[in-house]
């Protein structure tokens, strides 16, 4: 719905462009540990995900009128990715690597997953879910769902582990969105 806002309005105006950029980041974190352990769908999914990203952070490049942050923010995450990948093909050892990429996968993605709990706490005050998305709280709750038993499927804790917080967040607001119906919320 960003992207098509975007798009429709010419403006990059009430969008954040930080999701983007770690949504990305953490595509080619996860595309680097299916690399690492031949895991095809971790490969194509995430393949697809880190292209779609990239072509969202494009378009945001293309209407934002302020290029130089957003173009920083950019280069740091190219710098970050370089870094990383630098850091687990150089210094860490084949016999970890997979290991250790997995524990910084599983963190980065619990970290995504949490982060919108500062949205809740301005749900709960105001008492309205208006800055809440019900399309990405259903995709969220979707996409964690499948990994997990994904990762269940294959035993495979890094893939498991990280993707219950974004059940539980969803479910969270999923009671937030029947607690603060939208038809609740007063015009401003």
């Amino acid at each position: 719905s960003d992207l098509r806002q975007i798009l429709a309005t010419k403006s990059v105006e009430n969008i954040q462009f930080l999701p983007f950029l770690t949504t990305d980041a953490n595509n080619l974190s996860w595309l680097g540990y299916g690399c690492l352990k031949g895991d095809g769908t971790l490969i194509t999914v995430n393949t697809i995900g880190a292209a779609l990203q990239t072509l969202y952070i494009l378009v945001y490049l293309y209407y934002s009128p302020a290029k130089r942050p957003v173009l920083l923010q950019i280069l740091l995450l190219l710098a970050v990715v370089v870094t990383g990948y630098g850091y687990f093909t150089i210094l860490v050892d084949t016999g970890t690597r997979l290991t250790r990429l997995g524990l910084f996968c599983s963190i980065f993605t619990i970290t995504m997953y949490l982060s919108p709990l500062a949205d809740l706490a301005k749900v709960i005050r105001s008492k309205s879910t208006r800055c809440l998305s019900f399309p990405l709280t259903v995709t969220t709750f979707v996409a964690s769902s499948s990994w997990t038993l994904y990762g269940l499927q294959l035993h495979d804790p890094y893939i498991t582990v990280p993707n219950v917080p974004g059940i539980i967040t969803s479910l969270v607001r999923f009671w937030l969105f029947q607690r603060y119906r939208p038809e609740q919320d007063k015009p401003y």
